[in-house]
């Protein structure tokens, strides 16, 4: 075997003292996670691009920094997978079939919808961040455990941004 042809059949299994099943099922939760933030963050900047109405720089400029800060965990979440042994999403194909958090194609949203629907997309989020946590929690892994508090905290802000900036007066 040349080393090119090696190379491309080589083990990604990066050395970890987590043990192989630990690997396993924590990079299974955050590569579901990994597919949850990207669909996430599209959704936000397709609300983003397609925000209208009387509030429009206001929530225009709230979903835009909203969906960097989705972004900015995507890499996070990856490379963990890949420190622990796992690995992670390898295509747009694979985001769709792993991905919790619905689409959202409709030709026009009213802005209330679009802050509504995040809301709920980001309390979803939320619960799954969580589901992860309990997964890593159960095999000792308290650096992916600590990742995971900081974005449960920052999806649930998103949640009462969104949840603030759609409510009416009372």
């Amino acid at each position: 075997m040349t080393d090119t042809a090696r190379l491309r059949t080589a083990k990604l299994r990066t050395p970890s003292d987590l043990g192989e099943n630990a690997a396993k099922d924590i990079s299974a939760a955050l590569t579901g996670l990994l597919a949850d933030a990207f669909a996430l963050y599209i959704k936000t900047k397709n609300f983003h691009w397609h925000m209208s109405g009387p509030h429009f720089r206001d929530y225009h400029l709230l979903l835009d920094e909203q969906g960097e800060q989705i972004f900015a965990i995507t890499d996070d979440i990856a490379e963990r997978c890949r420190k622990i042994g796992g690995t992670t999403l390898r295509s747009v194909g694979q985001i769709a079939r792993e991905q919790r958090i619905p689409d959202n194609d409709a030709a026009y949203v009213t802005p209330r919808d679009m802050l509504a629907e995040l809301a709920q997309d980001n309390r979803t989020f939320a619960g799954l961040l969580r589901s992860a946590h309990g997964v890593a929690e159960e095999h000792g892994d308290v650096a992916t455990t600590s990742l995971l508090e900081v974005w449960i905290d920052e999806a649930e802000r998103r949640t009462w941004f969104l949840f603030e900036a759609g409510r009416t007066t009372d």
